[in-house]
């Protein structure tokens, strides 16, 4: 069953909130309810990470207007950064969907744990 626009109205705003609290997490959500919209695993990640790049963007300007960067840190990260991007967007399309969709949740439990425990 396709979702109406009302459901994608919200999955942008909860999508955006996320991004601006944790900083660039608005695709742990966008994800699963893209999902949940009939759109496919693959799609789903890719137009996540679509959507996230404008939010991310939107975001990094409030967080650097307000002194938050740590320029050193983000200018010595981009460069292999974009290279693993480069690396795990090929990868995707050589891993199997059930596969992709048992990394991703793996991922999140992983990180929701130490996010509980530290």
């Amino acid at each position: 069953m396709k979702k109406g626009k009302l459901y994608f109205s919200i999955l942008g705003a909860v999508t955006g909130i996320c991004n601006g609290l944790f900083g660039s997490g608005g695709g742990i959500v966008a994800v699963p309810m893209l999902q949940k919209g009939d759109v496919p695993t693959r799609n789903s990640h890719a137009t996540s990470l679509a959507l996230t790049l404008p939010l991310s963007l939107v975001s990094a300007f409030f967080y650097a207007s307000e002194g938050s960067f740590q320029w050193e840190y983000t200018l010595k990260l981009i460069p292999l950064g974009l290279a693993g991007a480069v690396l795990g967007s090929l990868l995707m399309k050589m891993i199997p969907t059930k596969l992709l969709k048992r990394i991703f949740g793996l991922l999140l439990i992983i990180s929701g744990g130490r996010m509980l425990l530290l």
